[in-house]
Parts: C-alpha cells; structure tokens; sequence
C-alpha cells in the first residue's frame, strides 16, 4: 500500500511537536495536524519552562535532541535555580517565557523542518484495520493515511471552561476544542477518563501597584537549558511575591457555595500538586496567607499572570478576592480565570514505548495519557516520536529506565501504575535522583539521542569531549598528594585541619571548607577544564559516598530489569498466585520483573512466584 505519510501527528501542542520533530529529523514523511495553527507549541498556563524536577526533563529533551530546550533559551525573559540551597539532585532551572515569542520560534521551527507538514484541520477518526492503525479521517471527510499515529491531543477533547456557573465549549484561551475523536479512542478500546486543571486569571500591568510587592529579579550567570545554545541567556523581566491575607479569604469561604468545585458542577478530577485557591483556603484553614507571583506573559504585553490564585469562582468574586490584595486595589482583569475538564485516556493501555497495546503503530502522548505540565508532555512527545520512528524503520523500541531518566520515571509509571489524576513530576518519584541530575543529563542520554538519530555531530562531539574530561578527571580524583608545606599552608589558609600523611584530591575536594576550584586554583590539577565539567566533578567528589550506594542499588534493580516476561504468558495458569495479581498483571502485561514489581496490587510473595515461574521456563 502506497501511504500519503510514514506519521501522522495529532495535536501540536508540546508533546505534539516533539513527536513530529523526531519523526521528521529521523526521514519520516511526517504530517502534523493542529485544530488552529495559532495554538501550536502554546503556553496557555503559566508562561514558564521547567522547576522542580520539569526543568530535569528539559535538561534530558536536549541530551535527546528534542528542542524544547532551545526553545526555551530563545524565548526565555526571566531565569532562576530552585532548591540552590538543597542538594544538587533537587536544583532545578527555571524560566518565565515570553509567550508570544515561544509560539513563534516553535511555529517557525516546524514550518522549517524538512519531511514535515502541517495541516490545520480536525481529526474525527483514527482509521484502524486488522489491529493496524493506517490513516485518520479529517472533519472534511478527507482520508489520509500512514503508518503510524501519534495522538497529542493535550485538553482539547470534549473540553469546556467553567467560571462560576457559565460552561463555554472551547479549548484553553478560547480555541476551538476537538469533538469527535473521543468516540473514536473510544470505539478503538480506549477506557476513556476525564481530569480537569485551571488557571488563574491576567491581570493589567498598569493597574497594579508593584511598589507594594517583593520584586523577585532574575538570574544571569545560570545554565542555558540547551547545549546547543552558544551564550548565557540573559534576564529581561522582573516578577514580584505578594501573599493573600485573611480578608482575600473570608471572600473565598463566603462564596464557596458559588464555587462550581463544591457545588459538584465540576465531574474532572484535578491535579492534587496544583490546587485551586478556593481549595487552599479550605484544606489548609490555619494560614491566614497563602503566596503568589505575578509574572509577566510576554515583553510584547501588558498582561501579568498571577501564580497561585487558579480558580472557577464566578467573575465577580474573583474580581473582589483580586481587590482585597494589598498592591491591587484598583488591578483589572483582563482575562478571567477559569477551570477546564478533558477527556484523557487510561495509560496503562499503552505499552513502555508509547504505543496502544492492542493497535499496532499507534502512540499516545502528552495530557492524553492523563499527565500535567508541558515538560511531561514533550518528555512524552519525543520518546513516541522515536519510537514510532525506530518502529517503522525496523528497529528496537528505546525505553529508559527509571535509573537513566525522569523521563523513564515518568513513563513507567504511566504505563505501569496509571494515574487517577493528572500526573506531576517531582524528585520524589524518582528512586535515584542523585543519579539523575539536571548537570548530567547529557551524560546519560546523549547517546541514546545520537544511536536514534536525532543528536547531530555537533552536539555529539561535545558530548565526547565532555565525557573525556569528566573520566579524566575522575582518575585525577584518585591522585595523592604528599604532606608538602604548601597543602599545609593551603589548609591552615582555608581553616582545615592537618592530616597525619597525605591526601588524595577527591578527598581534598571534599573538606568542608573547600571545593574543586579552590584545589584547583592552588594545584592546578584540572588546568583549562571548562565551568560545565567543574561544576560536574565538585558534585560527583561533594556526594560520591552518596552517589556510590545509588550506583550499587542501581546494579541491584537492574537484575529484576533484565529478566523479561514473554508477551504470551498465561498468569491464570501459574499455581499459587493471587486472583488479583493475576487479574493485574494480564491488565498491565508488563515486560520485565522489575515493571511487574511496580505494579500496584502485586505483592512481594506474587513477585517471588512469577520469578520462580520464569526462571524454569529459561531452563
């Protein structure tokens, strides 16, 4: 059969335009398929890239060669590092994007790409034949075929705004949502759910008093997202803290009967992590103030966005809960804020590279497989990307591990576990997080991104001379140095103690009072060694205790990891398991032992049994 394309790509949000990039920049004849062509790579919530553990995902979408990441440095206004004064596992870049400019990069990305085309249309059905997806239908009726399917659909299907008791059939701003293709997902196996998330309302820069708030400057001398962006970008915005105080909330709980969260107009579940402000002032009653941002949309604006007020209460009441607030007196509202529940679908129908368990060639990715946030969405949107391309040109799916990514965390929890609301990264759902730091991201993955076909030479050769280096110095590490008058006089200098003989370099790093720079500057041990590598071996030698036990645990896991489960095993006929495990382990079907481990509802003694069960059919 002759295809009009080898991929087609629904929905060109950021899980979308990773998806059709990989495709595309690995030969694909890729076709991307958008409701409006003004909504692709969109920020429709807060305007920023990265945080807490997103900004680890960023970080492994460029090691990849995803282009989130330059994205995000192109378009970038305001930059800071969370956590700095935690570990160096937690630190994570973050960045306010002038919104505008970000569509505009990434539209004119996509419209560069060679193999790729974009169509403005909407997708009424995925066309699937003999257990193989080969095309859509558009809302025109026009068949397009191809050989695989990524849906990207983000919160578009069957979504509605809710403000008070007003429900608007839209998609997030206003644009047109997507209201055929459930039934399709539907029809083709999908268990279909429904989530909602919000956002707050903008408010006229000129109608506030910023005076009265806490200005919150960038930060300049910080990482770029991208390795492949030459020069530090630079901070061009400034946004300010303010807080609630108890008047903001007595508005809230006088009103609360208006809220359509409890009056139970609202079916969606929301994001746990990502609570309303009506929903702050009720969980957590003992504060009498409750911290927010403004932040600006984008230079070209005079819209401020205001972090931490998301909420569906009626217009009126968030226009006096924004006037009880210190500094807005007098702000007006240029865009209210409002609620938005989606149809997503259950993600543990999908196997471990994205794709439908029981349609060949077609993959989910994004808020369809129920998560939040754009991050997890390009995460999303690149791994089926590259999975789709290495499916249809022959090759092994690549699925990373929950030791090698935030990505594989991610992933394997979705695919494994599910989520009953919408799902958010954090560091705590990573079990080895030191391991998988924003500063080695490149490390771990940049040849994964290079074997796929996606990383060019440049970043590659980069990539290999960092590596270099950083073997290099870590041999160095191991060095001693003899009890010589100048380390004395370079300890006593630095307020340390004296050994009784010499020391090695690592453990001359890892003295309280020093660091890598200051060894460095007197030894000259790592002469012309870039910032990026420094900066790497200070905290492999600061936390190589640490880093040694995840290494050892990390080794342990990967034994369960590596014993696969075969994809026709009959779990209804293994003697001595639970009904329930039983009925979870076909559910998932997963793939190894250490996947099935993860499952909720499959206990140790279940484990025990599979592995036993496995081991004599090896024999």
């Amino acid at each position: 059969m002759n295809y009009d394309y080898d991929v087609i790509v629904i929905g060109a949000g950021h899980a979308g335009c990773e998806a059709c990039l990989a495709c595309a920049r690995t030969g694909l004849k890729t076709l991307l398929t958008t409701l409006n062509l003004d909504s692709i790579g969109f920020l429709p919530c807060n305007p920023h890239i990265g945080g807490t553990a997103k900004g680890h995902i960023v970080f492994e979408i460029d090691a990849l060669g995803g282009e989130m990441g330059v994205n995000a440095d192109k378009a970038g206004i305001h930059k800071r590092m969370l956590n700095e004064s935690k570990g160096p596992a937690v630190h994570s870049l973050r960045a306010q994007m002038d919104k505008v400019k970000y569509h505009e990069y990434m539209k004119k990305t996509l419209e560069k790409q060679k193999n790729l085309s974009i169509l403005q249309n909407e997708i009424n059905e995925i066309i699937v034949e003999n257990g193989k997806v080969c095309g859509v239908v558009t809302e025109f009726g026009q068949k397009i075929t191809s050989r695989a399917v990524i849906v990207c659909t983000g919160v578009y299907l069957n979504s509605h705004i809710i403000t008070g008791n007003i429900f608007t059939k839209c998609g997030p701003n206003g644009f047109r949502n997507a209201t055929h293709l459930t039934d399709s997902l539907q029809k083709i196996g999908f268990k279909i759910l429904r989530f909602k998330t919000g956002t707050p309302m903008r408010l006229a820069g000129k109608t506030i008093d910023f005076d009265k708030f806490e200005a919150q400057s960038g930060i300049d001398n910080l990482p770029n997202f991208s390795i492949r962006t030459k020069k530090k970008t630079k901070s061009v915005a400034t946004c300010y803290i303010g807080y609630t105080n108890e008047k903001t909330h007595q508005i809230i709980r006088d009103n609360l009967n208006l809220s359509p969260l409890y009056q139970g107009l609202i079916k969606g579940i929301g994001p746990r992590y990502c609570p309303s402000i009506e929903d702050k002032v009720v969980r957590f009653a003992d504060k009498n103030r409750h911290q927010f941002f403004l932040e600006p949309e984008a230079m070209s604006t005079d819209e401020i966005y205001v972090q931490g007020i998301s909420t569906s209460l009626p217009y009126h009441v968030q226009q006096q809960i924004v006037h009880s607030i210190k500094g807005l007196e007098h702000a007006w509202i240029m865009r209210y804020a409002y609620a938005i529940e989606y149809d997503a679908i259950d993600s543990t129908q999908l196997k471990p590279n994205l794709e439908c368990k029981f349609v060949e060639g077609l993959f989910c990715a994004g808020q369809i497989n129920g998560t939040s946030g754009y991050e997890e969405a390009g995460a999303q949107g690149i791994m089926a990307g590259i999975n789709a391309s290495l499916k249809l040109r022959g090759k092994q799916p690549l699925i990373l591990k929950r030791n090698e990514a935030y990505i594989g965390v991610l992933i394997d929890d979705l695919v494994t576990k599910g989520t009953n609301e919408p799902y958010r990264m954090m560091t705590s759902r990573a079990e080895y997080r030191l391991h998988l730091r924003q500063d080695n991201a490149d490390m771990r993955l940049t040849e994964y991104g290079h074997q796929v076909g996606l990383v060019k030479a440049s970043q590659y050769n980069h990539f290999l001379a960092k590596k270099k280096l950083l073997e290099e110095g870590q041999q160095i590490f191991k060095n001693n140095i003899g009890l010589t008058q100048q380390l004395k006089d370079f300890l006593i200098k630095n307020n340390e103690t004296l050994p009784k003989n010499g020391l090695t370099v690592l453990n001359l790093i890892q003295r309280g009072n020093l660091d890598i720079y200051k060894v460095n500057n007197e030894f000259h041990y790592f002469k012309d060694y870039p910032s990026e590598v420094l900066d790497e071996l200070n905290i492999i030698a600061k936390n190589f205790g640490y880093i040694e036990i995840e290494r050892k645990q990390i080794e342990k896991a990967k034994h369960d990891e590596s014993i696969l489960i075969p994809d026709n095993i009959d779990y209804y006929t293994m003697s001595g398991l639970r009904l329930e495990a039983r009925e979870k382990l076909k559910r998932i079907s997963p793939t190894t032992l250490g996947q099935a481990s993860r499952i909720s509802g499959v206990s140790p003694a279940d484990i025990n049994i599979l592995a036993i069960y496995l081991k004599k059919k090896t024999k």
